[in-house]
């Protein structure tokens, strides 16, 4: 079984000096096949892309190799989009996915890669370590429910093998069904939303999605590019738009479609009485993407083999 590991990058020269080597080290260990590790590198501005370079001549192994692809246009940034350039360049089996702000314990591939002899399962999730104020928080399974018109999602305890997503920054997918599916969504760009996109449509699809709690990985949420380059405000309003964008691309039963058009102008009166603009921007960036959206719904409902109230049942909040 053959591997690429894609860790997308974007002004993250510290994290991979840092981390890379530890990548390297966590699996050095796999006999079972090649491994490729992939780094997609956004218009940085610092020195990541010599870092990159220097990471990869320096691999000496011989079953591991390194490749990379730079994108100069901060039009066509994003991590969508900096993942899918990645996986482009992919030739394994399997894809892991890790942002740069993580760290596979070295045996976490043990446990993660046994799951794909099931040619049903799509993805697996790993256990994270997060480190948040100081503190280590277990995440990696997640859980949700319909309400108000709107998909609610949250952490799940880790105690159970289900999962309705499996995070983008630390999870392994099967090649074969992410190509037939359609990888990362693009317009959730420049995040948030795309991996429980890409995980519901999966699911819709009738494939599995897995947790793994034995394959963990350490993640220092706080040092990701995100919340070190992003403000508050723009984060918020992204948020909005890209909760809007997975209703009105995913969500086919009915009930559900109509609770979402009724209960939009109890939301408009809530988010004006708390004076939340940042909701107002997100409705309004969203609407100028219906017609893409409309293109795109058409030819994912065609994948759907099941309702969202099948899949939902299982993951109540």
């Amino acid at each position: 079984m053959n591997l690429s590991i894609i860790i997308p990058n974007y002004n993250g020269e510290d994290l991979l000096k840092k981390n890379l080597p530890l990548v390297l080290k966590s699996v050095k260990e796999y006999k079972k096949g090649n491994i490729e590790i992939i780094i997609p590198d956004d218009p940085s501005i610092d020195n990541s892309g010599e870092v990159i370079k220097d990471f990869i001549a320096n691999i000496t192994q011989k079953n591991i190799t390194g490749k990379t692809v730079s994108n100069n246009d901060i039009k066509e940034a994003g991590f969508s989009k900096n993942v899918n350039r990645g996986v482009v360049l992919a030739t394994g089996d399997i894809l892991i996915l890790l942002n740069s702000d993580v760290v596979p314990h070295e045996d976490f591939l043990d446990a993660l890669l046994p799951h794909f002899t099931d040619p049903e399962v799509f993805a697996v999730g790993c256990m994270d370590e997060s480190i948040e104020n100081d503190q280590k928080i277990l995440r990696g399974r997640g859980i949700g429910k319909w309400d108000k018109g709107f998909l609610l999602h949250a952490r799940g305890s880790v105690d159970r093998d289900n999962t309705l997503w499996a995070g983008g920054g630390s999870s392994a997918y099967s090649k074969k069904i992410w190509d037939k599916i359609g990888g990362l969504e693009e317009l959730y760009n420049p995040f948030y939303w795309e991996d429980i996109d890409l995980s519901y449509r999966a699911l819709k699809a009738g494939y599995k999605i897995i947790f793994e709690k034995k394959s963990i990985v350490v993640h220092e949420h706080e040092k990701g590019a995100i919340n070190t380059t992003v403000n508050k405000s723009k984060i918020k309003k992204i948020a909005y738009r890209n909760q809007f964008f997975f209703v009105w691309l995913n969500i086919t039963d009915k009930e559900l479609l109509l609770s979402h058009i009724l209960y939009l102008p109890y939301h408009l009166l809530t988010f004006l009485l708390r004076k939340d603009w940042y909701f107002y921007f997100g409705f309004f960036f969203a609407l100028l993407k219906i017609n893409k959206i409309l293109e795109k719904r058409k030819k994912y409902t065609k994948l759907f083999t099941k309702t969202d109230k099948e899949i939902l049942v299982e993951f109540k909040v």
